[in-house]
């Protein structure tokens, strides 16, 4: 239950190391603390509670805050639609792969709820990922054993680092392009 809850809150938003408890779960595994089949269950079930949330906000309250406080962040409807069209060519993907990015699997599903994703794309893309991303770090840490604590906390770091440098160069790179379509 704990692991379920955790990563539920995680992925919702609630600053939780996810990947460590995922990481540490694996390690409890390794120790024979946990069942593996049990323990990868509670985690993707967790995962998959916490984002369908995340995307249930974004369906339901997205785009009405994206309409009265868009301004605010320049977004207009008219980019709130390429926005839309983009989830629809390719940002399905970033539900598979954005788990693997700290802060981007926390606002993914608000985006993709608020563009309107049909729920089965939605679920298709987001549960595999986050059976993907649940699996990955709890195998690596059954795989870790006793070294789970050291890559724990000198992986973590560079890779919350790394994906706040790509998430802050992508928003750059938003900005800018923003700047050169309103100078036309």
């Amino acid at each position: 239950m704990g692991i379920f809850s955790l990563l539920m809150l995680g992925i919702i938003g609630i600053p939780i190391p996810d990947e460590a408890v995922l990481t540490f779960a694996g390690y409890l595994i390794y120790k024979g603390d946990l069942h593996p089949v049990a323990t990868v269950a509670a985690a993707f079930l967790g995962s998959v509670c916490g984002i369908t949330v995340s995307y249930g906000l974004g369906r339901t309250v997205g785009l009405y805050l994206v309409e009265k406080y868009g301004h605010l962040v320049h977004l207009r409807p008219a980019e709130f639609n390429r926005v839309h069209q983009w989830f629809d060519r390719v940002g399905k993907w970033g539900l598979l792969f954005g788990y693997f990015l700290p802060g981007a699997r926390h606002v993914i599903a608000l985006v993709a709820g608020s563009t309107k994703l049909r729920l089965p794309v939605f679920a298709a893309f987001a549960y595999t990922g986050g059976f993907i991303w649940s699996a990955t770090f709890i195998v690596i840490g059954y795989f870790l054993g006793e070294e789970w604590v050291w890559v724990s906390t000198n992986v973590h770091r560079p890779l919350a680092i790394g994906s706040c440098s790509i998430i802050l160069l992508l928003l750059l790179y938003w900005v800018v392009q923003r700047k050169k379509s309103y100078g036309k």
